[in-house]
């Protein structure tokens, strides 16, 4: 059964970091590609960064300069080093898979498999 388990959520102050996980069972890494989104109260969800089997990624402009997504296909995990955080990105993030290993796509439509999130607070 492919499940995708998101943790290192937590409250962080303004300025801070955090890096997100989220490990894959059930399937083999190397054959997906990644994808991290977040959604806010009240907004839509928004695709922050992707990474092909390739090691492309690609990130939202909200995000660009201070998040960086890396992959261990060893340890079947995907990361989401996040610096610099601001208010804004508050949200509940997720982690997904895309069964296409060569695309890297902030589309959610383009996933068939969720994590179940993990929040994200920065606040002072």
């Amino acid at each position: 059964q492919l499940q995708l388990v998101e943790s290192g959520g937590g409250l962080v102050q303004p300025g801070g970091s955090l890096r997100l996980s989220c490990a894959v069972s059930g399937f083999t890494l190397n054959y997906y590609a990644i994808g991290w989104f977040r959604q806010a109260p009240g907004k839509k969800r928004e695709g922050v960064s992707c990474i092909n089997s390739g090691g492309s990624t690609n990130y939202a402009d909200s995000v660009k300069g201070r998040f960086t997504i890396s992959r261990d296909n060893a340890k079947n995990t995907v990361y989401l080093q996040m610096h610099s955080l601001k208010p804004e990105d508050t949200a509940v993030y997720y982690c997904a898979a895309d069964g296409r290993p060569r695309y890297c796509s902030r589309y959610d439509g383009d996933y068939g498999y969720w994590g179940q999130g993990t929040q994200v607070t920065v606040s002072s």
